[in-house]
């Protein structure tokens, strides 16, 4: 039978696919396979064109969409780490900067929190007349 609560995210290719016409197809093809319309949106890789610095304006993309009436959203990702960027994996580990990822670039904990402060603020009515 498979998981019903199962989700497709969105991270985006060759071009971004957060936009509302492309969760709009997903939520078509979801809807054809007789699939549950759960997406989330991964506001980092692709949907970013992978720069990190981006990821606030998808989610502010994603936002207006909730906002506008999307119930089929049910998440995002960011990446996010305790210090902006990465870094490479140096032959001397001692040489690791503490917080920085190792692999993608991330938005470092301040941002994190103001970031997802204010997509919180903004989805908040929308999210509770999801369950009016």
């Amino acid at each position: 039978e498979g998981n019903p609560h199962c989700h497709v995210i969105l991270r985006g290719g060759k071009s971004p696919n957060y936009d509302a016409a492309s969760v709009a197809d997903c939520e078509k093809d979801l809807q054809k396979a007789g699939l549950a319309e759960n997406i989330m949106i991964d506001c980092s890789h692709g949907n970013s064109n992978k720069d990190h610095n981006n990821q606030k304006l998808v989610l502010e993309e994603v936002s207006d969409q909730i906002c506008a009436g999307n119930k089929s959203i049910i998440g995002v990702m960011i990446e996010s780490n305790l210090e902006e960027g990465n870094q490479p994996i140096p032959d001397d580990l001692d040489d690791l900067k503490y917080g920085v990822s190792i692999t993608d670039a991330c938005i470092d904990w301040a941002t994190t929190e103001v970031v997802l402060r204010e997509f919180a603020g903004s989805i908040s009515q929308a999210l509770k007349s999801r369950f009016d």
